[in-house]
């Protein structure tokens, strides 16, 4: 005996708009939680980066008893030379674009670097070898996505 009705085989216009919608919950789930995952990963790097490089200055403070200015730190030659071990990219912000450098004055995706004291020109880089520029303190900072500021100053 042979049947007539022909059976539909498939799936109802439903059955794939459900899938669909629970497919875009969970993609979109993923991104958000992707996204504070590396959020919190480069405010770790930014703390990170500001903590090498205030021990780093301190050490500088340490043996010659000023602190560098921001044109130093802003100068390859002075890097290389007085802050040995410090990895140039340290003074970089994880969102930062390559070639720039630290600024003096606190932004989004850049690190800041002041220092003060009597005297000190927080613009005049030391050119031909430390002499004492009056730099007795310092203030480094990097703004953190989601608002909030990590600053290091001088233990002065």
């Amino acid at each position: 005996m042979i049947s007539l009705k022909n059976k539909a085989k498939g799936f109802t216009i439903v059955e794939l708009l459900i899938v669909i919608v629970v497919i875009g919950i969970l993609a979109t789930l993923v991104i958000v939680t992707f996204t504070g995952i590396q959020q919190k990963a480069r405010n770790s790097q930014r703390q990170t980066d500001v903590n090498a490089v205030t021990s780093h200055v301190e050490a500088f403070y340490a043996q010659y008893g000023f602190y560098p200015t921001l044109a130093d730190l802003q100068d390859a030659t002075f890097l290389s030379t007085y802050m040995k071990g410090l990895d140039p990219e340290a003074l970089r912000d994880p969102k930062q674009a390559s070639g720039a450098t630290v600024l003096a004055t606190v932004a989004a995706d850049a690190y800041s670097y002041v220092a003060s004291g009597t005297g000190c020109t927080n613009t005049t880089a030391t050119a031909t070898g430390p002499v004492d520029n009056g730099c007795t303190a310092f203030v480094m900072t990097a703004q953190e996505e989601g608002g909030s500021t990590y600053t290091k100053s001088s233990n002065t």
